[in-house]
């Protein structure tokens, strides 16, 4: 019998580095805790009815039934947030369930276990395979520059002038010969 109580002692011994190992992992989050300290937190338990709003970052869990506007700041819906609301932000990313028209002065993100019912006018939207989408979305393009540059390139096209000019070479495909882009003319 003595002959086991080492080997207890032993296998404790080897499981001694996996222990001072496990105060590494929080350094690592600590980082991410400092991240969200401007960061407001709603949980599950929380219900709401009215309008909510505000000047800070947003993760909501719980149900919010009227208006959310955080308009220059994020909101982060939890895989339990249950929302029938108008909901207008800088960025918005949904893992839960909302019911509503959402309008983003950025980015929307639907998470693939979300669920979004209503339309969506956002710069950009990125939607994950499994997400639930049913409604329509508005791509706006606020920034002057890309309209700008979209514009004279479809004037040339619409002119059918068919050349394509770049500083380094020039491509040409006319409707009379099929041309390659890897190929110059």
């Amino acid at each position: 019998m003595s002959t086991n109580q080492p080997s207890t002692s032993s296998a404790a011994a080897t499981a001694t580095p996996s222990v001072s190992s496990t105060p590494r992992e929080p350094i690592k989050a600590t980082p991410a805790i400092t991240d969200r300290a401007d960061v407001g937190h709603i949980g599950k338990s929380v219900v709401i009815r009215g309008e909510l709003t505000g000047n800070e970052d947003l993760y909501l869990d719980g149900e919010i039934e009227g208006n959310i506007n955080l308009r220059d700041h994020k909101l982060v819906i939890g895989p339990n947030g249950k929302i029938k609301a108008t909901i207008t932000a800088r960025d918005i990313v949904l893992h839960g369930r909302v019911e509503g028209n959402v309008s983003a002065t950025e980015r929307v993100e639907l998470k693939k276990a979300c669920t979004l019912i209503g339309d969506v006018s956002t710069q950009r939207i990125v939607i994950e395979d499994g997400a639930y989408f049913k409604g329509s979305i508005d791509i706006k393009d606020n920034k002057e520059n890309r309209s700008e540059t979209r514009k004279p390139m479809a004037m040339a096209a619409s002119a059918g002038s068919g050349m394509s000019t770049s500083p380094a070479t020039t491509y040409s495909a006319s409707s009379g010969s099929q041309g390659s882009f890897l190929e110059p003319k």
